[in-house]
C-alpha cells in the first residue's frame, strides 16, 4: 500500500506541476511564466546560500556552547529542504519551499518535519527491535541467526 501511494505521488506531483505551469502560462503568458520559474530557482539558490549559512552558524554556536543542537539541526534541514524545493521548477514545489524557509512559517515546517521523523523512528524501532525475551536474553533483532533453528 505504501509503495502504491508513493508511486501515485511520484506520478501525480509532476502532472499537477505541469498543469499549474500551463494554467499560469495561459493566464499571464509564456515568457512571464518562464521568468517566474527561473526566479524561483534563483531564489532557491540564494536561500540555500544565505539562510543555510545562518543556520550553520547557529548550529555551530550551539555546539560550541555545549548545548544539544536539536532546533538548529531541524532548522538547517528545513532550510535545505526548502531551498531544494525552490530550485525544482514548479509552483507547488515553490510554495512548499517558501513555507520551509520563511522565518515566520519555518517553525510550522520544523514541527511537521519533527513529526514525520519521529513517526519514522518509532515505526523503524517497532519493526527492528523486539520486546520479547527468550531464555532471559533480550532479543534485539527479529532476524537474529539463533531464531532460525
Amino acid at each position: 500500500m505504501k509503495v502504491v501511494l508513493r508511486l501515485a505521488l511520484f506520478v501525480a506531483l509532476p502532472i499537477l506541476e505541469i498543469y499549474l505551469i500551463v494554467q499560469v502560462g495561459q493566464a499571464i503568458g509564456a515568457v512571464p511564466t518562464i521568468l517566474l520559474l527561473i526566479a524561483g530557482s534563483g531564489l532557491g539558490m540564494w536561500v540555500i546560500k544565505h539562510e543555510g549559512r545562518r543556520a550553520w552558524l547557529a548550529l555551530n554556536d550551539t555546539v560550541t556552547s555545549g548545548e544539544l543542537p536539536g532546533r538548529e539541526l531541524t532548522d538547517a534541514a528545513t532550510v535545505l529542504i526548502g531551498g531544494v524545493l525552490l530550485m525544482v521548477p514548479g509552483f507547488l514545489t515553490d510554495f512548499a519551499g517558501v513555507f520551509c524557509v520563511l522565518p515566520f512559517t519555518r517553525p510550522l515546517a520544523r514541527g511537521l518535519l519533527a513529526l514525520l521523523v519521529s513517526r519514522r523512528v518509532v515505526r523503524y524501532a517497532a519493526v527492528r527491535y523486539s520486546p520479547s525475551t527468550r531464555d532471559g536474553v533480550h532479543q534485539i533483532y527479529r532476524d537474529h541467526p539463533s531464531d532460525q533453528g
